[in-house]
């Protein structure tokens, strides 16, 4: 209780998903953000190439957002919504289910990706027994995927290192085959043209565990954690197609696709194929206060009102579901996308960011180069013995050159703001296409 504090002190704070000792030894300090740029300890104006981490969609210090939380923190700081309600709450709810799928009427409200994924996993496992199916409990996942970092999350997940130090994760949970083939589809622009088949291992699964048994399957219309990965055309109908043969639910996980990265309102819309399920966080808030929705079917919501076998339809939620705050963050952010318009923006930057993106083509040690709305992803070469190393020093010296970027393995992910310009893009692509030809 004694040690002397010192300004900028690494060592009390456990980083997330950081290597703590090499941070300690190389901070990157950030102390204010506005539009597309961070403000570093040092002074300087650093590009934000990723959202935050793919979720301030709408730029930093957004005015209206920043003037709603602002009003809203001195007007009603914090409300229950266990057997109690505020009219923000259902405005929120109202304007949620009309910018998601015809059908999709309903939302509970979560706190991060990470609930949201386990409310949706919980909604579908509730779902079946109150329709008198109990026998469906197994939920299949897909490798690769990233779902989050609750039991749940990580059990439907694919993700290696996310799992293997947590013990035996939730029974029940199998992993269809993730969606990547380099060698078909290396440097496709957009979703590529080959693996729709792919979707056909759900068949594999549901017949070897007997298909009445499944509950839910969920995945990411394009998984962003593990490398930004793309479905294959027409893999995510068929999907839908096998999940309608055996009477399973369809969940798509759009924590990160939700609200405006591909330049639509929801991957769903944008790939044209309704799921069960849609779990959401990021840009929901855009960034501001954590928050999270799962828009449900209005049959899944009226089969647990009409089956409930207790007063409370659906035993479950958070304390801070709803908070007052994070409804105020949301309405502003959804008033922000609508009022710029930001869908629309972020469509009209897709192609000159796929040509940004694909333009690196033939740097060193560029394997692949991946694109959807404003998503890229750039996957190098690993060193021998050393995965990884490659693109966590470029992501080291984007920082000293001025850009935050994110990497995943040796895979470089960007997801820049909606309000991107095209002279940003064009700084953007330049000053990294320099950081590759100077990595060995």
């Amino acid at each position: 209780m004694n040690r002397p504090l010192a300004p900028n002190d690494t060592s009390s704070f456990w980083m997330p998903f950081t290597p703590n000792r090499d941070f300690a030894s190389d901070p990157r300090l950030i102390t204010a953000a506005d539009g597309m740029y961070y403000t570093s300890h040092d002074g300087r104006q650093i590009m934000d190439a990723t959202a935050g981490l793919w979720c301030v969609n709408a730029g930093h210090n957004a005015p209206r957002i920043v003037e709603a939380v602002q009003k809203q923190v001195a007007t009603l700081d914090y409300a229950p919504h266990f057997n109690f309600g505020t009219p923000q709450a259902y405005e929120l709810s109202s304007r949620l289910a009309s910018m998601f799928p015809d059908g999709m009427d309903h939302v509970f409200f979560t706190n991060s990706g990470s609930e949201s994924v386990d409310t949706a996993l919980k909604i579908a496992l509730h779902y079946h027994r109150m329709r008198g199916d109990a026998a469906r409990t197994r939920l299949i996942g897909r490798e690769r995927g990233y779902h989050g970092v609750g039991f749940g999350g990580i059990s439907v997940g694919g993700i290696v290192k996310n799992r293997m130090h947590f013990g035996t994760m939730l029974t029940g949970v199998d992993h269809i085959r993730h969606t990547h083939d380099p060698e078909r589809n290396a440097f496709s622009r957009g979703c590529p043209e080959h693996g729709a088949e792919l979707a056909d291992d759900l068949i594999r699964i549901a017949e070897l565990h007997d298909p009445s048994t499944i509950a839910a399957v969920i995945v990411e219309p394009m998984a962003g954690s593990t490398g930004v990965l793309l479905p294959p055309k027409g893999y995510l109908q068929r999907l839908r197609e096998i999940c309608d043969r055996y009477g399973i639910l369809l969940i798509f996980d759009e924590v990160i696709t939700a609200y405006g990265r591909l330049g639509r309102a929801s991957a769903s819309e944008y790939f044209g194929v309704k799921p069960d399920i849609i779990t959401t966080a990021k840009g929901l808030t855009n960034g501001v206060i954590p928050m999270g929705a799962v828009i449900v079917d209005s049959r899944i919501y009226n089969s647990a009102m009409g089956n409930a076998d207790a007063p409370i339809e659906l035993f479950h939620g958070y304390t801070y579901s709803a908070h007052p705050i994070a409804v105020a963050a949301a309405l502003a952010s959804l008033d922000t996308y609508r009022e710029e318009d930001l869908f629309a923006r972020a469509d009209g930057l897709a192609k000159r960011w796929e040509d940004a993106v694909h333009g690196l083509k033939g740097l060193p040690h560029v394997k692949d180069l991946r694109n959807l709305g404003l998503v890229g992803a750039i996957e190098l070469e690993s060193r021998p013995g050393a995965p990884g190393a490659r693109a966590t020093e470029a992501m080291k010296e984007a920082w000293r050159q001025g850009l935050m970027i994110r990497v995943t393995g040796d895979t470089i992910a960007m997801s820049p703001p909606l309000i991107i310009t095209e002279a940003e893009i064009e700084t953007l692509f330049s000053k990294l296409a320099g950081i590759l030809k100077g990595i060995d």
